[in-house]
Order: structure tokens, then sequence, then C-alpha cells
């Protein structure tokens, strides 16, 4: 008996030691001096966007800033952004700055506003030159829908242009965090051409991959642009077969890189399907590189909320959704059936989000007892595709090939399943948008969608998933979908089970913030 007592007593006070450790470690935290953070976006919601990377941009620094550090933005002052609703002012001291470039000068004036949610403002700075980002497309001409031939210029000088500023705004950041490859000469830039700058010796820089299959990958001849030394034009440095790789630039000379999904931080080390050719230099810096899932806006995309769908439910008043799903069907001039599942789609319509394998299968997909959905553009082909899906099955099939906002809201709450059967998706919103509305993804096990979506035997978890990138595999993930939507005790089950989860932001941010500190640190 007594040595049950001791056992017992030593193992209280190894948990109270443990617990005490641990509210030491957060109170020290609390205690320690606020970051200041440069948070870098080639776009930002609610000012510039084509993709998640601006719904990234405009959600995490608001986070980061609830935490109680200083976090600034800085993006390009594009020519879609409206300077009178976005609130521009200019900052006269930031006039006119000459930005060394070859083989001339720019010169950049900076304007700022803000972004404001939930009495949340983070102050955020545009880089502006008319020449070279005063028109309405952020990469692409809209109506050539190819890239602008001087995108090297462009985001060599937004790289440079910010490192220029920072010195004559005078707020001296601890960590400088650089976003995808416009963003990707910045570590470059503070390595090299100001190493011995004293403003940026104690700055850190952290890298995130959002896409590693969008590189910036320029001819030779773009390099002398940069400025940077010679010896950085080799394998070692920004050069990958013999291009100016920007991608490469911050996967080379960041402090810390990261991913936007652990599943993805390690697939693009593991084989080029996954790296796009820079798996060597990602498994060379695996040390340095960590996988943090993005979060989302709940203030956005919460169906008990949201304005911009008919009907608002949630867990508790779920019967409420069926609502929406009537309104859907009308809008997209389709026939309600309750029975009949709704599948929804909304997404870039490219080879990387698995449409060529629903292509392989449409008119066995038209043979299963349901309705699609599709809300996006892309690729040609894919408008071809559905478009005559349209035709050919009236009753089945609608599609949208736009981009809409609001109907995207519609088909996320009308919805009874939303499909993602992505070749390779580094993290995903979409799929994390339906676990809150109560739509069952259907997801390829890759990236971000293995890591937020989990199938249980006899249709328990939050929602169905294939690995091998096939339509066949695809096809038996939708059956299984279908076969459990029969019964509406396990579906509700489901939706319960996925409405459930908490994918905010807050989680993302701490990690961010623990990075942050630990590189500040060194």
């Amino acid at each position: 008996m007594l040595t049950v007592r001791l056992i017992l007593s030593a193992f209280i006070a190894k948990l109270s030691n443990s617990t005490d450790t641990v509210l030491k470690h957060d109170e020290q935290d609390r205690m320690a001096k606020p970051l200041n953070i440069l948070f870098l976006s080639s776009e930002v919601e609610p000012f510039a966007k084509t993709g998640g990377l601006a719904d990234v941009s405009g959600a995490l620094p608001q986070a980061i800033k609830q935490n109680e550090h200083e976090i600034r933005v800085m993006m390009p002052r594009y020519g879609c952004i409206n300077e009178r609703r976005s609130k521009l002012h200019e900052m006269i001291r930031l006039k006119d700055i000459e930005i060394p470039m070859g083989p001339k000068p720019y010169l950049a004036s900076v304007k700022s506003s803000f972004i404001v949610n939930n009495q949340i403002k983070v102050q955020t700075y545009f880089l502006d030159n008319a020449h070279l980002f005063g028109r309405s497309g952020l990469y692409v001409h809209p109506d050539t829908k190819k890239d602008y031939p001087d995108n090297d210029e462009r985001f060599i000088f937004f790289c440079r242009g910010v490192l220029e500023v920072l010195k004559r705004l005078g707020w001296q950041p601890d960590i400088i965090h650089c976003n995808d490859w416009p963003t990707g000469l910045v570590p470059a830039y503070i390595r090299t051409v100001y190493k011995d700058d004293p403003f940026y010796r104690d700055v850190r820089t952290v890298f995130t991959i959002h896409n590693m299959a969008y590189q910036g990958v320029f001819p030779k001849s773009s390099f002398a642009k940069t400025l940077l030394p010679p010896s950085l034009m080799g394998p070692e440095g920004v050069e990958l077969n013999g291009n100016l790789n920007f991608l490469k630039a911050g996967l080379q000379f960041a402090d810390a890189i990261t991913t936007v999904s652990e599943r993805y931080a390690q697939e693009i080390q593991g084989s080029e399907e996954y790296g796009a050719g820079l798996e060597t230099v990602a498994r060379k810096r695996k040390a340095d590189l960590t996988g943090i899932l993005n979060g989302i806006d709940y203030t956005v995309w919460d169906p008990a909320a949201d304005s911009l769908i008919p009907v608002r439910y949630d867990a508790k008043s779920i019967e409420l959704k069926v609502e929406n799903k009537k309104a859907l069907l009308e809008k997209m001039k389709l026939p309600f059936d309750e029975k009949v599942p709704v599948i929804g789609i909304i997404s870039r319509l490219a080879d990387q989000k698995g449409f060529d394998l629903i292509g392989e299968v449409l008119d066995q997909l038209m043979k299963l007892d349901l309705q699609l959905v599709i809300l996006g553009t892309g690729e040609k082909k894919y408008h071809d595709l559905f478009e005559k899906a349209q035709k050919r099955f009236p009753q089945r099939v609608a599609a949208a090939l736009t981009f809409n906002n609001d109907l995207a809201h519609l088909i996320e709450a009308g919805s009874d399943m939303f499909l993602m059967p992505s070749r390779y998706e580094p993290c995903g919103l979409n799929q994390i948008y339906s676990l809150r509305y109560g739509t069952i993804p259907i997801v390829r096990a890759t990236g971000g969608l293995d890591d937020t979506i989990d199938e249980g035997p006899g249709g328990n978890g939050t929602g169905f998933k294939f690995k091998s990138y096939s339509s066949a595999e695809m096809m038996k993930a939708i059956q299984r979908a279908v076969a459990a939507y029969k019964d509406q005790a396990l579906w509700r089950k489901l939706m319960r089970t996925g409405m459930a989860k908490d994918f905010s932001w807050e989680a993302s941010a701490k990690k961010y913030i623990q990075l942050y500190r630990s590189l500040a640190r060194k």
C-alpha cells in the first residue's frame, strides 16, 4: 500500500512539474516583447485576389495581430485596386524612391490603407509604380490570358522595392514573412546585397510555399536586372535549368520555410510530381521546412451568419439547409428532388484540380442518381466539357463558367457533397468551408485534403477519400458517398461531425508566432 502511495505521489509531483513548465512557458511568451512582422504578398483580400493566397494574406495577419504582435502587410498597388473604395492614402515621405534595377532604376511611391475585420486593423502598404503595376491584371493580361512579358521586372522591383522602402519608413521588422514566388528574391537580397546593412542585420525571413508548381521562371537574361551577385546565377543560387527561378531563391535563402499543410511539406520533398523540379532543394532544407495548415475565416464562411445565403442554419437547425438546396437548384435551373444529392464544385478549371478524371467518367457519373453544379473558369477544354454536359444532361448538370462570390456561398450551403479530386492540393480551402456548411467533401488523399478530411469505416468520419489518382478510384468514392446519402441518419451524423470541426486561424497563427520567435532568438 505504501509503495502505491509513493508511486502516486511521484506521479502527481511529475504532473504538477509538467503543468508548471507549460504554464511558465505560456507566461514567458506573454511577457516576451511583441514581435514586428512584415507580411509580403502579391495579392491580399480585400484589395486584389486571384486565389487562396489572397484569402490567407488577408486573414493570417489579423489573427497574428489579435495575438498582440505588430504585423504590417505590403503588396503591389495594382490598377484594379479602387483607390476610393479601398481608402488608399498617399504617404508623402515615401514618394519617388529610387529602386536600383538593371539596366535602369525605377521610382516607387507608397500608399497605405488597412485590412479591417472585427475591430482588428492591420496596416497595409501598397508599393506603387504605374508603369509596372497600373494594370487591371495581377499576373496575366485579362484579354489574352497570357502572363505579362515583364513579370520579371515587376516582381524584381517589388522584392527590391520592399527593402528600400522599409529603411525609409524607419520601421524595423524582426521577421519578413514572404509568400510564394513573387516575393522569393527578398531572402536572397537580405543574405547578399543587404548582408552588411545594419538595418537588416537581425532581420530573419520566412518563406511560405502555397503552390510549388508556380515558380516564377524567367530567362537567364533576367538575372542582370536583379543586381544580385553574379555567383548566385548558379546551382547553389537562384538558377534552375539555366533560368532565373524566384521560388528557388526563396527556398535557398530563407531562414525558415513553410508549406500550407503538413502532408504537402512531405510531398514536395518526395518526388518531381510534387516538387516540380525543386524536390532536391526542398530535401536539402528539410530541417528548416515546416507544414502549417491554413485556417479559414469563420466570420466570412459560417452558415449561421452568412448574409449571402437565403436561409441561415447551424448544426442544431441542420434541417434548414435544404432550403438553400432549393434556392441553388432554382438559380441553376435544375429540378429539385430532396432524395437526389447535389455535388458542388467551385474551382479553377485545370488539370491540377482533377477535371481530367471527371471528363473520363462523366457518362458513368450521370448514371448515378445525382446532380452536378460547377462554378469556375480555366482551361478551354474544361469550359467545353461542361458546356456540352449541360446540353446533354439538362436535368443533371449546371455550370457557371465565371467567378461569382455570392454563388460560391450558395453552392457551399446548397450542395449535399463537394468534390475535390485534385492531382495535388497544397492545402485547399473549399473542403474546409464545406465542413462548416454540412456539405460532405469527396476528396483525393493529397496535401491538405488528406490532412483535413477523414473517412472512417461504415461512412464514419467527415467525408470520403480516394488515394490513387484515377477516375475509377474517384468513382468508387462518389458511389460510397451516394450510398451513404440514402441513410439520412448516418448522413446527418457526418454533417454534424464536420460542422463541429474547428479550422480557424487561431491555431495556425500561434504556430507561426512560435516559428517567428524561434528565429528571432537566433
